[in-house]
């Protein structure tokens, strides 16, 4: 059975902050809210909440997981970013854009993608997310809670509550979000693809 923090959107409540962050040094995974819908999140170093991730969501190892950073110092110490990456990435961050770029040693392999050896890097505008990022000093293995059979990303804590209270360690209620899971672009190569049209606006990158 998984714990259930209702914490404030805006101000959220440090004392609650600090006890998710030790569920997730502890092991747990846990479903967090971002500006792009709810996502499932574990610690970078953990193997089995990672697994546990891909079973929730029936994902393989192919799938691009993404490192949600609390600011671009933390970004560039994951992915290795070009002048040009760099600048764009920047004037788009913090926001709901997902960029695919190439890994750095400091990446665990398991959770690049086996091929391109890619990781997905973004910078949440999100109070609740951010707080769990600073207090944890760490980026968090996130993929957008998106369930087997669906497009777009859970919205509703209630609801997640009720399908997946068995399946994670924590749940955190902040808010009823919007259902658009971030844009996603591939940087990885010159030749930048769009991966997933979403809630990023992808005419700010020039699209």
């Amino acid at each position: 059975m998984s714990q259930f923090f209702y914490i404030h959107p805006d101000n959220p409540q440090l004392r609650l902050i600090r006890q998710a962050c030790e569920l997730i040094k502890s092991g747990a995974v846990i479903v967090y809210p971002t500006d792009s819908g709810y996502s499932l999140g574990c610690q970078l170093d953990n193997k089995a909440a990672l697994e546990q991730i891909c079973r929730i969501r029936s994902i393989d190892k192919d799938h691009n997981f993404t490192l949600m950073c609390r600011d671009m110092s933390e970004l560039s110490l994951y992915a290795r970013v070009d002048n040009t990456a760099f600048r764009l990435i920047k004037n788009n961050t913090p926001g709901p854009f997902t960029f695919i770029l190439k890994a750095t040693k400091d990446v665990p392999k398991r959770v690049q993608n086996p091929k391109k050896k890619t990781i997905g890097i973004r910078v949440p505008d999100n109070a609740i997310a951010l707080a769990l990022l600073e207090e944890l000093g760490e980026p968090l293995m996130s993929t957008t809670l998106i369930l087997p059979g669906n497009d777009m990303a859970e919205f509703d804590p209630d609801e997640i509550r009720d399908k997946l209270e068995k399946l994670v360690g924590l749940i955190i209620h902040g808010g009823y979000l919007g259902e658009q899971p971030t844009s996603v672009v591939d940087m990885s190569e010159d030749d930048y693809q769009i991966i997933r049209e979403g809630s990023g606006d992808l005419s700010q990158l020039g699209f």
